[in-house]
């Protein structure tokens, strides 16, 4: 299947899974979906195993336009995903902070209106960053493409269903249709731009930094009752997959 049709497909899986997760009950619930936790596994398992080692391909392109008078330049794409991370780290205090506030309000147990507003629009522009690079990676083979979709897809999952906890009714009116057209538009975007090389490994990096804080900061706490079993077989299976390419 040409890689067009195999973007088209994911991005309109993708779509689907953000308009789509707030309704699915299965997920819902305590202790933690056994899918959510297989979900987070794969996501972490293609970040470490294929997204850091094509980073390290990366790092080459980016020291080759770095001025050798930086003493950091053979570590940049690694602080970008560390950038990543921490901004989606940021990010989830806030939400926390804001719920706690308005709980102790005797509101709604969801964020303030203005915290939505920041939310949704960071994950938005970090949709748009993962429909772009469906159409636009350092590896343009369909296997590659095939694995990456279906990680990101999955991920999406698993950051959705945090988002529809954090937010509640406003990810259900507003928020999960931003997101839906953020991703298509990310895509759209990669149909008719081509960006240089070293742009892509930015954007990489920062996807990765963001899927590792994302899928962490929903395995980890301890209120989640995760199912480290689950996780665990979605890390070992999709590892697997990836070594056999």
């Amino acid at each position: 299947m040409p890689q067009f049709l195999v973007s088209l497909v994911a991005v309109i899986a993708m779509v689907a899974i953000h308009l789509l997760v707030g309704r699915l009950s299965v997920l819902s619930g305590t202790p933690r979906s056994r899918w959510l936790s297989i979900a987070g596994g794969v996501s972490v398992a293609y970040v470490f195993l294929h997204l850091l080692p094509e980073l390290s391909e990366g790092q080459d392109v980016l020291s080759e336009t770095t001025s050798s008078a930086v003493a950091f330049a053979d570590r940049h794409v690694y602080l970008i995903a560390l950038a990543g991370l921490v901004a989606f780290y940021g990010l989830e205090r806030f939400a926390l902070t804001s719920r706690y506030s308005e709980r102790s309000r005797q509101r709604e147990d969801a964020t303030s209106a203005g915290v939505f507003a920041l939310h949704i629009a960071s994950f938005a522009a970090y949709n748009v960053l993962i429909g772009y690079l469906l159409l636009h990676r350092n590896t343009s083979d369909t296997p590659s493409l095939v694995f990456f979709a279906l990680a990101m897809a999955l991920h999406f999952l698993v950051t959705d269903f945090g988002l529809h906890e954090h937010h509640k009714s406003r990810y259900d009116r507003v928020g999960r249709w931003v997101l839906a057209v953020a991703v298509l538009g990310g895509w759209l975007l990669g149909l008719y731009t081509q960006i240089e090389a070293t742009a892509i490994v930015v954007l990489i990096a920062l996807v990765a930094g963001g899927v590792i804080l994302n899928v962490m900061k929903e395995e980890l706490p301890e209120r989640r009752e995760s199912r480290f079993s689950a996780f665990l077989l979605g890390v070992a299976a999709y590892a697997v997959l990836l070594l056999a390419m």
